[in-house]
């Protein structure tokens, strides 16, 4: 079966929905990356309502959750097409995944500062 773009935008728009949700569910179901950081993010919510934090900080909190598991979609989809290209191994292959798996580095590294900058402060006063 051919693929048929459909031009129609209210109709194109609710198959483009349907499909990014197909694909978060096939990411949180086969991707132990995500299946890791999506339990540190339904962990740091729980935190955020027994701190009780501020609009600010769930405004915070939601964009660097929101980044690391994005950044961490990008990356899997590079190496999921550098292994359909390549599969055995290749150095420069190695090295395009190398790359992509560093966005997911700076990205964790900016989510855990941020985490950092709400939560230790709170669980220091716990001490």
């Amino acid at each position: 079966m051919e693929f048929q773009k459909d031009n129609s935008f209210f109709t194109g728009r609710f198959k483009s929905i349907g499909f990014a949700f197909k694909g978060c569910l096939k990411l949180i179901t086969t991707e132990h990356s995500i299946m890791v950081q999506s339990f540190v993010g339904l962990v740091t919510i729980g935190l955020g309502f027994y701190f009780g934090i501020s609009k600010e900080e769930w405004m915070f909190q939601t964009l660097a959750l929101g980044l690391v598991l994005s950044v961490e979609s990008l990356n899997t989809a590079a190496e999921k097409i550098a292994d359909f290209i390549h599969p055995d191994y290749h150095e420069r292959i190695g090295f395009i995944k190398d790359i992509a798996a560093g966005g997911v580095f700076f990205a964790a590294m900016a989510a855990l500062s941020v985490w950092g900058i709400i939560y230790i402060p709170r669980l220091i006063a716990l001490l």
